[in-house]
């Protein structure tokens, strides 16, 4: 039977909770076990207003949504790299990724294609992919204000992170992590994906 774990957390931000729900397949360490190289692709990035924004037009909300999408790419190859000693798998270079994917034409047609067919491109075992959607509640500017002027903090909106894992073969999902959180205007992409990783570390499936 599929296991669903729910657990309680603070996040980083100021007096901010947050839920955090972690999925694993019946099978996980028996597929996991196989498993020796493993690509990370971009994120899906979606980034909404409460309010509209008219300083800021659907194509520069677009080039922003995709900015962050390989930015969290990014960071999170970069933190896993740092720990490469506690996996007991390689995490395919994100440049390399991205590469193999404007090769084959689908670097901007992910959603068009199944983790297998992704995989068979980047020739690897497993997928690591995941999804971030923000919601805008108020400007940087205005949270910076705000904090240091009124001491009601930093907060700028709310968002969702998702993160999956699919086996290379089948395509199928093995494992999934899921976090709500609190947007802080000092928080880079490299903050978002370092609190999550140490959130879910002793759940990461590649940990010894």
């Amino acid at each position: 039977m599929k296991k669903l774990i729910i657990l309680a957390l603070f996040t980083v931000s100021l007096s901010a909770t947050a839920q955090k729900q972690i999925y694993e397949a019946d099978n996980l360490k028996e597929v996991i076990a196989r498993h020796k190289r493993v690509a990370i692709l971009p994120f899906y990035v979606a980034i909404t207003h409460r309010k509209q924004n008219e300083a800021l037009s659907a194509e520069m909300n677009r080039q922003q949504e995709q900015t962050m999408a390989k930015s969290i790419q990014t960071s999170m190859y970069t933190f896993l790299l740092r720990k490469r000693k506690e996996y007991t798998v390689e995490f395919q270079d994100v440049d390399k990724t991205n590469i193999l994917l404007k090769r084959a034409g689908v670097l901007d047609k992910l959603e068009d294609l199944t983790k297998d067919e992704i995989a068979k491109i980047l020739e690897v075992d497993a997928i690591i992919s995941g999804k971030f959607e923000n919601e805008q509640t108020r400007s940087d500017r205005q949270a910076r204000n705000n904090a240091l002027w009124l001491g009601t903090g930093g907060k700028t909106g709310s968002g969702t992170l998702t993160m999956v894992l699919n086996e290379g073969a089948t395509g199928e999902m093995v494992w999934r992590f899921y976090k709500t959180m609190d947007d802080n205007y000092r928080k880079s992409t490299d903050d978002l994906v370092e609190s999550m990783m140490r959130k879910l570390s002793r759940n990461f499936p590649y940990t010894k």
